[in-house]
């Protein structure tokens, strides 16, 4: 009950933005989250919960090929394991979660393991982001875990593309297209 908000001891608290305390000590989340991508509710979350991880930063990682692969950290902790079988597709969950997730530093990690995709990849979300973020291109040789009953639901992508998070590559600064002309 909002009564109850101020005595309450748990970790966080979900309320509406008018039975919202003006001032609490602990995490506060409105309803409206709920209305986000699940990816971006969980970011929030990690965020808010302040796990006492350090790490302001977003990294995604992206496994390109006939299935992609995507992972996504937020502040050290993995927020989102998927497949994608369409590059638009992904690129509007990636736009959608570099958008919505506040970090001092956001890096799209994309494996070179297939260049023609890699670039279409690139290539929409600096058309369709219209901030800046950091591009790596890294090495994705020796990602793919051999997984027994071949690739059962992606996970093998998925894995790569949690591997790639971890890789380095050279970076590029990506600015938006408003600002480079």
């Amino acid at each position: 009950m909002p009564e109850q908000i101020t005595t309450y001891d748990g970790s966080l608290v979900l309320t509406t933005a008018k039975e919202s305390p003006e001032s609490f000590s602990k995490p506060l989340l409105h309803e409206e989250i709920c209305d986000k991508d699940p990816t971006v509710i969980r970011g929030l979350l990690v965020k808010e919960l302040d796990l006492g991880l350090e790490r302001d930063e977003l990294v995604i990682g992206i496994d390109p090929g006939q299935r992609i692969g995507l992972s996504v950290f937020y502040y050290g902790k993995e927020i989102d394991s998927s497949i994608f079988t369409s590059v638009d597709e992904l690129v509007l969950h990636v736009v959608n979660i570099l958008a919505e997730l506040k970090a001092k530093r956001k890096i799209v990690k994309v494996g070179n393991g297939n260049m023609g995709i890699a670039r279409k990849i690139t290539e929409m979300l600096n058309l369709k982001f219209c901030s800046h973020f950091e591009l790596e291109f890294v090495d994705e040789r020796k990602t793919s875990l051999k997984i027994k009953n071949q690739n059962q639901r992606g996970k093998r992508d998925m894995m790569s593309a949690k591997y790639i998070t971890q890789r380095e590559g050279y970076r590029h600064h990506i600015l938006p297209l408003s600002r480079t002309g």
